[in-house]
């Protein structure tokens, strides 16, 4: 038996082109502005990251100065000077944690200015 060939090409990708020509134009379009956002996020994540590490440096910091009050040279104080101590230690720690929780609202509000910006 004889098989019957078409001779005309598959007509389906001709009239498919056009639209994917469109959409390969409007992908490329948007992939800018979702790039920007994906680059706000990341640096926002940076900031994020950074206001965490100050935290942690203040806490590292109190609990150095804390130490030393039973390790250092003055060691070992007095219990007027180790609550004096603890205080100041937990106001640094406390005034630390303020600001990071202002600087995440600010980062909230400046990462949904610049997606907006973007949309």
């Amino acid at each position: 038996m004889a098989t019957h060939k078409s001779s005309t090409a598959n007509p389906a990708p001709a009239a498919t082109q056009p639209m994917m020509e469109w959409w390969q134009t409007q992908w490329r379009r948007n992939a800018v502005p979702m790039a920007r956002v994906q680059l706000a996020w990341m640096e926002s994540i940076a900031e994020a990251m950074y206001f965490e590490a100050q935290v942690l440096k203040a806490i590292a910091e109190s609990n150095q100065r804390l130490a030393g009050c039973f390790q250092g040279e003055d060691a070992p104080c007095t219990p007027q000077e180790f609550q004096a101590s603890y205080q100041q230690l937990i106001q640094d720690v406390t005034d630390a944690q303020m600001e990071r929780l202002q600087k995440a609202t600010e980062l909230s509000m400046d990462f949904r200015r610049q997606v907006w910006e973007e949309i």
